[in-house]
């Protein structure tokens, strides 16, 4: 039988939504007919992925909306130096990779002279950009969403300035104030940043050639995407982690020994438990002083010619007027707010990655339109940070929702194991990428899921199945009984989640 998991759309959902429609209607009404004491209805500041998804839902709405963007393009660190470029160079590095050495030739695609044009591979990925952000530009158009450019801050409860370019100002009187201003590098104490040949994660989508030698100081995410694309390329590349474990903070820790061993069969190195104390630049190039984590002799100078510092995020809270209005930070500089995202002021509301939670583009979307939502209608917004889902998009690549087998222990909560090697996928074996495992969490007795891990061509793909599975409730046997198409990377799934409800796959002993 399956087992019996309530559904969330129920009659709490559809009395929202009813009253979201009246809310709805009123807003416009009053958009429309209005006392004239407000400009807009809102003002978002920034246009990251929150901000900008927060704007066009807010007009969608009904509200007089406005964006202010203090950069020359819309679409914040994401579309511009983020998410976006690091996939285009992702991808097409993997390409590269397959045609210089070997892969194609195995499959029967001979080529000769395979060379690197690092211009045009640079353009792809502007292109991409530059197309991405005009849609931003255009769906504001579109929605009616008015966009200012400059860096805006607040100067009342209802006001925002815009300092523009040329030096002048504007001021925005708004109803309500949403601030999407999104998050910047952590810099690393003692190391200066030039751009050039110690850079962050922006410098790392420009650099004018492939590097000799590479050090990328933190493991994390951006670091290991950054580290794979220039290690494809022809860089020697240097991994230094402070941890024990590759992947950040939330992987699994059996996926991410797995994922450290396919990364050094692809010719990246690893020093773990090792950090950093300085770089200096000399007349032969860069060296990077390191020692282990735990302090002691075991001292070491690198040599190189580029050093990446990827060791974070943090949010970009600086100069924005917040304590003129009572708004406060905690110790890692994040917006204070409550279950409505609402901030100490009144109608100043904070989403993204200026508060608490993953620094991630879905989670600060998601929390855009709940946020506006929730304005309009008064409602009490939920967002589950659970089913949030996590993705390293190197090759293979790897992704995760819900708890890991550490969290799961921590928390004392008994459950179950099932997994999947790629290596018995009928999909992967047909193109030659057997790599990688999926590995699924569930409740001992209940059989409801509670975490996957995915590490393999297409877990970015993947994890958003395991996404709705734990967001619905749904159990092991649930997922395990519905009908997948044959051959397909999404059959690992299911056959992980049979594995976990009945002990056995049907593909794999």
């Amino acid at each position: 039988m399956f087992s019996q998991v309530p559904l969330r759309i129920s009659k709490a959902t559809t009395t929202f939504q009813k009253c979201l429609k009246c809310s709805i209607n009123q807003v416009r009404y009053a958009s429309s007919s209005g006392s004239g004491l407000y400009q807009y209805d809102l003002v978002v500041i920034g246009s990251g992925p929150g901000g900008y998804v927060a704007a066009i839902k807010a007009a969608q709405l009904g509200l007089k909306t406005a964006c202010v963007e203090k950069n020359a393009t819309y679409g914040g660190t994401c579309l511009n130096v983020g998410c976006i470029p690091s996939k285009a160079m992702l991808h097409n590095s993997h390409l590269y990779h397959l045609a210089k050495h070997g892969e194609l030739q195995k499959r029967g695609v001979e080529l000769q002279g395979v060379n690197l044009n690092l211009p045009v591979f640079m353009k792809q990925k502007e292109d991409a950009v530059k197309g991405l952000t005009n849609g931003v530009a255009y769906l504001f158009k579109n929605n009616k969403v008015t966009g200012y450019r400059g860096f805006g801050s607040i100067s009342g409860e209802n006001q925002v300035t815009v300092k523009k370019d040329d030096g002048s100002t504007e001021t925005l009187n708004a109803k309500n104030i949403l601030i999407a201003v999104g998050s910047e590098v952590t810099p690393f104490p003692g190391i200066e940043i030039d751009e050039e040949t110690i850079v962050s994660s922006t410098g790392a989508l420009s650099l004018k050639q492939v590097p000799k030698k590479m050090v990328l100081i933190g493991a994390g995410v951006i670091g290991l995407e950054l580290g794979s694309v220039w290690s494809r390329l022809g860089a020697e590349v240097i991994c230094v982690e402070f941890l024990s474990h590759i992947g950040g903070l939330g992987i699994d820790m059996e996926i991410s020994k797995q994922f450290q061993k396919v990364l050094t069969k692809q010719g990246l190195k690893f020093k773990m438990d090792t950090k950093v104390t300085g770089a200096e630049k000399t007349d032969s190039g860069l060296k990077v002083h390191v020692e282990g984590a735990k302090g002691g002799d075991t001292k070491e100078t690198l040599d190189c010619d580029t050093v990446l510092v990827c060791i974070g995020r943090r949010p970009y809270t600086k100069d924005l007027g917040l304590d003129s209005v009572g708004i406060t930070v905690d110790k890692r500089g994040r917006i204070e707010v409550d279950k409505f995202f609402k901030t100490a002021s009144k109608n100043i509301y904070a989403i993204g990655d200026c508060i608490k939670g993953p620094m991630l583009a879905h989670k600060a979307e998601d929390e855009g339109i709940i946020c506006v939502e929730s304005i309009i209608s008064g409602h009490e917004p939920h967002i589950d940070y659970n089913c949030v889902p996590s993705v390293i998009y190197t090759f293979p690549e790897v992704a995760w929702i819900g708890k890991s087998e550490e969290q799961l222990k921590e928390e004392g909560i008994k459950y179950k194991v099932g997994r999947f090697p790629m290596a018995a996928n009928s999909r992967a074996k047909t193109i030659n990428e057997p790599e990688g495992f999926v590995k699924v969490l569930a409740d001992e007795k209940t059989d409801r899921l509670l975490g996957a891990h995915i590490i393999n061509s297409v877990a970015g793909e993947l994890i958003n199945e395991a996404s709705l599975a734990l967001e619905y409730g749904a159990s092991c046997e649930d997922i395990a009984r519905v009908c997948h198409a044959h051959p397909t990377w999404s059959e690992s799934f299911k056959e992980a989640n049979l594995q976990a409800y009945a002990g056995k796959a049907i593909n794999f002993s």
